[in-house]
């Protein structure tokens, strides 16, 4: 009992003590994209890659804190076109294919033979499709938030559903665009977040994110604050992309549809049972029938990271799976 309370003190403490990193590096990926890359932690310790949400959200300083320094090599990187990667914004020969791509390089740079992949949101998206294209290089997966690219969980954010829960923000969102462009808020919002207008596309990323961010925690209650006007375009354009091009998959429901191909890799989901962004049904149709995946569905918690009962949830998973 008292093993167990210290190992929660320990953990907790972890989350408000900052981790620096030993290694910060930029990869040349090719196609003009030049990406950052960080590891912290044990240099030989069991190696994890962080697969960052939005598209576009790139990683932060928080990131690691999730993982026991003592124990794990944490890997983060900012994926093509946002944080610290360049070209900033960028959506050139940016698919999701090629960001798959960019985490075998970076393995290989790195002289990582396998690791466990994390992600929440779209990197719990990006985690899964890169599993099941490298089934032989992920040794576990850790997931928040699951978003399986369907185009129902695009109608659900971008057509109304969530809309229904806040529908003063919904209409903020839907009132810069015309009547007759309403049914598809997706495209209408690229036109405007690709005009060559740089005022014009910060003026719609910045709304675009607003939406996005106010309901990412349950305990949200307005006024929702306001990006810098550099990440919320990169942010939005990105974003926007890869749902414009429904994340460049093959058909809709291809993650479920390619399962099989990663039923034997251990893995654990934290999902809020309240999360507006990623409602939990796409975790469950997930986890249903997979003997080896753990579904953890949070009471009163949203879809943030910062969740409480989401970060603690990730804790203990990720000190459950030390080895």
């Amino acid at each position: 009992m008292d093993r167990n309370a210290g190992q929660k003190r320990a953990s907790e403490a972890r989350l408000y003590a900052p981790i620096e990193p030993f290694d910060q590096r930029k990869i040349d990926v090719g196609s003009g994209h030049v990406l950052y890359v960080e590891q912290s932690g044990h240099p030989q310790g069991q190696p994890v890659i962080v697969c960052h949400g939005g598209p576009g959200g790139g990683c932060s300083p928080t990131m690691r804190r999730f993982f026991d320094p003592a124990h794990y090599r944490i890997i983060l990187f900012d994926q093509r076109g946002c944080g610290l990667s360049r070209p900033h914004a960028s959506v050139s020969d940016n698919t999701t294919w090629h960001l798959i791509a960019d985490m075998e390089l970076i393995r290989e740079t790195l002289g990582v033979d396998s690791w466990m992949v994390f992600g929440g949101s779209w990197g719990a998206t990006l985690a899964l499709l890169y599993a099941q294209t490298h089934p032989e290089r992920a040794q576990a997966l850790i997931l928040r938030g699951v978003f399986l690219a369907t185009q129902a969980e695009l109608d659900w954010f971008y057509g109304g559903g969530a809309g229904q829960f806040y529908p003063d923000l919904w209409a903020n969102f839907r009132r810069l665009i015309p009547e007759d462009e309403q049914n598809d808020l997706i495209g209408a919002y690229n036109k405007r977040l690709f005009s060559g207008d740089y005022m014009e596309e910060t003026r719609y990323a910045r709304i675009w994110a607003v939406w996005e961010n106010a309901l990412a925690s349950v305990g949200f209650d307005g006024p929702p604050g306001e990006a810098s006007p550099d990440y919320a375009r990169a942010f939005a354009r990105l974003e926007n992309h890869y749902f414009q091009n429904r994340a460049f998959l093959e058909v809709d429901g291809q993650i479920l549809r390619d399962r099989s191909r990663i039923e034997h890799i251990p893995t654990t989901i934290v999902q809020g049972r309240l999360d507006m962004i990623c409602p939990p049904l796409s975790a469950y149709r997930l986890a249903d029938g997979w003997s080896r995946a753990q579904l953890h569905l949070v009471p009163a918690a949203g879809h943030a990271l910062s969740e409480p009962g989401i970060t603690r949830g990730l804790v203990r998973a990720m000190d459950a799976l030390r080895s």
